[in-house]
Parts: structure tokens; sequence; C-alpha cells
């Protein structure tokens, strides 16, 4: 990689935006694109850098865009000839094997609620490169001796979170209040301005409470899927340090995505339909 991929990479990975990116990893016969040529590609579809341009690169460019979407790479093989059928529309005449790497947004998260879980879950954070800020509308519960390494540490009531803070600037929103009703609002603040991962805190009773409020003021259960609750991994987490341990645990595997095989796909084939998880009220 060249010395503007790799500054732009790492401009995308301190803004917590998440790119792919593409390598030429194997080329038979002759191909625009040599061994080891790479590019970015942003999700809007921007890009810097080529891996040969032309059909080739739009459709590579194509597959990164999905593959930003999904949260997955994989490796794809093209061939170059026009003449023979599934291959793109080149004259070449050889082949060429492009990996695409997902490289998800570097987590930033907000911590909704100073208490005894989120203090256990920054402890986890700086040693991952996770940034953090944290939120509360109690004084006491957001000072520098609780969280030493917060990038922000703010005083604010629940309704007004987005007033005080860019909605746009965090990956993940964590719900670990001390009051349901409160954790309502910041519910009911972020629901439709927050893009990011949303999770809670809540026992059984608690999620479907606040969930039934929330459909009672019309947002649609399609928003409310958005919510994670309960958070983490299955690990029988019991102590804030436990239920920390599964939090970030379950970050890191979002983090990265695995595939399980390795697709050869053509210009026109169609793509196979990903599995969304998701977390129904």
């Amino acid at each position: 990689m060249d010395r503007r991929l790799t500054q732009e990479a790492l401009r995308l990975i301190d803004c917590h935006e998440p790119f792919a990116r593409a390598t030429v990893v194997k080329v038979t016969g002759s191909a625009p694109g040599k061994l080891g040529a790479s590019m970015i590609v942003r999700a809007d579809g921007s890009a810097l850098g080529t891996i040969g341009g032309a059909a080739l690169e739009e459709r590579v460019k194509s597959l990164a865009r999905e593959a930003i979407e999904h949260r997955g790479g994989d490796l794809f093989h093209f061939d170059l000839r026009a003449w023979e059928d599934g291959g793109l529309p080149s004259l070449c005449g050889g082949s060429v094997d492009i990996a695409i790497e997902f490289v998800g947004a570097r987590p930033n998260l907000l911590l909704w609620g100073g208490g005894h879980v989120a203090r256990a879950i920054a402890t986890f954070l700086p040693e991952l490169e996770y940034t953090f800020s944290v939120a509360d509308d109690r004084p006491e519960w957001v000072d520098a001796e609780r969280f030493p390494h917060a990038e922000r540490r703010v005083v604010v009531e629940p309704s007004g979170i987005w007033d005080a803070l860019c909605p746009t600037s965090f990956t993940h929103l964590y719900l670990l209040g001390y009051d349901a009703m409160k954790d309502l609002e910041v519910l009911r603040a972020s629901i439709d301005r927050f893009p990011g991962t949303i999770g809670m805190i809540a026992s059984a009773s608690k999620r479907e409470h606040l969930f039934a409020r929330l459909r009672e003021t019309g947002v649609d259960r399609t928003a409310i899927r958005r919510i994670r609750s309960p958070i983490g991994l299955d690990i029988s987490a019991q102590t804030p340090s436990e239920i920390a341990v599964s939090v970030v645990a379950e970050i890191i595997r979002d983090q990265h995505p695995t595939r399980s095989h390795t697709r050869r796909l053509h210009a026109d084939e169609p793509q196979a339909s990903k599995d969304v998880v998701s977390y129904p009220p």
C-alpha cells in the first residue's frame, strides 16, 4: 500500500468510519492491475487508489460497498475475457484474484449512566484502543476520578443527550442507567437520531415495559428491533466486571466478522443474501 492509502486508512480509523480495502493478490496472464495494487473504498462509494480501472474497478467498488454494508470481506476471482461466458467486458485476456477486506469503524462508545458496569467496561477500553465518553445527570458519577480515560465526561439530562453530543461521532450507545424512566428518555431521544449500535442492560420485564412505552408513542417495531437487549455474550455474567467482559467481548466479535468459505464470482453473478441478527422486542 502506498503512502496516500496508508494515511487515508489511518484517517478513517481515527474518524471511526468503516471502509473496505481491495488488493490484487494474484494475476494470471495479462491484466491491468498488477500484483499488490490496492484501493480504499469508503462507505459512500468514493475511492482512493486503483486496482486496474475500467469494468473491473467498478465491479470491485460495488463489492467493496457490499462488504461495508454486510461487515465482511472475501476473495473474488475475475476473468478478463469478454468473449467467454461470465467474463468482464475486457479484452486483456488474463484473470485476477482480488481480496476485499472490511475494516470496521474503530469503536467510540457513549456510556449512559456512570455506575458500576460503566466503570468496569471503561477499564477494558484503553488497552483495546477503543475511545469512549460517559454521560449522566449526576455530576458525582462522571468525574475524572471514576473515568480518567474518558474523552468526555458530560453531565446532561437524558432528553438533551444529543444536544450536548454529536450522535454521528459515536459507534455504540450503551444504556447502563440507574433509572428506567431516564433510560426511556434516552431511547426516545436516540431511536431516530443515533445511527450506531444501541444496547441496553435490562431485565426481561424492564425491557418489555420500555419497548411497550416506545410503541405507545408511535415508535414502530422495526426501529425498536435496533435496540440490543440484553447486551454482551452469553457467559452467565453476574458481577459488573463479568458483565463488562461479556459486553466488550461482543464488541470485539462484531469488529472481526469471519467467513467460513471463499467465493468465486464473475461480473454478472448474483450476490447471496446475508443473515441479519436482530433483537426482537
